[in-house]
């Protein structure tokens, strides 16, 4: 029996040290490609990065394509920025459009702004760099957060839009969910996840990295996948006025995602939640929005046992209220990253999606 032990003893050791090792091996293997990737990085930016003064911001945005041909604005999600459409950008680009994919206010290169603005503030950014391209419509789309700001953007200024493209957001409003009965629930929940949460605070570029590939669902991501998580995180990670780098410093203030406090507030009182960013995310009522909806509408729904938006039914309401307008394609066992996860087949479902509207050719 003791010999039995000592025998497992020495395997759990032997497995612990090789456990160690792998890691180790790993951490090396990404510091060489993150270091290797940014000079690519930051020559792709210079090609394909641009600034424009708001009465806002000074935004960025990616551009890709001529500007003769139709346009297509992306909106990115919320912590991610417009980096997020360089796995699927030439696949695009194979349709003959011409995309550009801003950065809102606190992500990729776009600071916050002095003032307390609202979703709505974004979507007039969206229309001032339209117009300085003297682009009159387009086909505005967004994932998660930046579906939201797409359907803002139709509500503010609808006669711009040729078609609307929303992967989970957008089309249902974000607390729908949200019962009475769960209020005591719900706010231990939230308090619960601020206990645990980790302080994204790091001592180099690298060690934010290495948070973002063991946290968020990168590590095991190979070749294109792997390399669009890095340029996204290269435009994430900032250096502080401390001189520590932080991975979208400011952008949980921002959101109203700092605390449990704040976030409690966001939920279950927008209306005197303190930032209107994050309070406009949350008042904003998609039934209301698309009541006279009269252009294509594609909405990406997930459906997956751990989904974090379970839309499923709501979208099915708003696609049989707004028939044939709206396009719900759903897509099983996927989480709310529609694209990350099946990156071909929405492509291809873009693709049908305006050729059967005949916004391409």
């Amino acid at each position: 029996m003791k010999k039995n032990i000592m025998l497992l003893l020495s395997l759990l050791v032997c497995l612990s040290a090789r456990a160690q090792t792998n890691v180790a091996i790993d951490s090396i293997a990404q510091r060489n490609l993150f270091q290797k990737l940014k000079v690519e990085f930051e020559k792709y930016e210079k090609q394909h990065g641009n600034y424009i003064q708001t009465n806002n911001v000074r935004m960025h945005y990616l551009e890709w394509g001529d500007k003769k041909n139709p346009t297509l604005v992306w909106v990115h999600g919320t912590y991610s920025n417009g980096y997020e459409l360089y796995e699927i950008i030439d696949q695009l680009m194979k349709m003959n459009l011409h995309v550009i994919a801003i950065d809102y206010y606190g992500h990729g290169f776009t600071p916050i702004p002095q003032r307390n603005l609202s979703i709505y503030d974004v979507a007039d950014d969206i229309k001032f760099l339209l117009d300085k391209m003297k682009i009159q419509k387009a086909i505005i789309g967004g994932w998660s957060r930046g579906g939201t700001i797409s359907s803002a953007f139709y509500d503010a200024y609808p006669n711009m839009v040729q078609a609307l493209i929303l992967e989970d957001g957008g089309s249902v409003a974000w607390d729908f969910q949200a019962k009475p009965g769960n209020i005591e629930k719900d706010i231990e929940e939230i308090k619960q996840y601020y206990t645990n949460k980790k302080t994204m605070v790091f001592e180099n570029e690298f060690d934010a990295y290495w948070f973002i590939y063991n946290n968020w669902g990168i590590k095991g991501k190979e070749n294109e996948k792997l390399k669009k998580e890095i340029f996204t995180s290269y435009a994430r990670i900032k250096k502080n006025s401390n001189g520590k780098y932080e991975i979208n410093p400011g952008a949980e203030e921002l959101t109203g995602e700092n605390s449990a406090e704040e976030n409690i507030a966001i939920i279950y009182t927008p209306f005197t939640a303190k930032t209107a960013f994050g309070a406009s995310t949350h008042q904003l009522n998609p039934k209301v929005i698309y009541r006279n909806l009269n252009k294509p509408l594609l909405i990406f729904d997930p459906i997956s046992k751990n989904d974090w938006f379970d839309f499923k039914e709501e979208n099915e309401k708003l696609t049989d209220e707004h028939k044939p307008f709206i396009f719900h394609k759903l897509y099983e066992e996927c989480w709310h990253g529609v694209k990350d996860e099946r990156p071909n087949e929405v492509v291809n479902d873009i693709k049908t999606f305006l050729l059967t509207n005949k916004l391409i050719q």
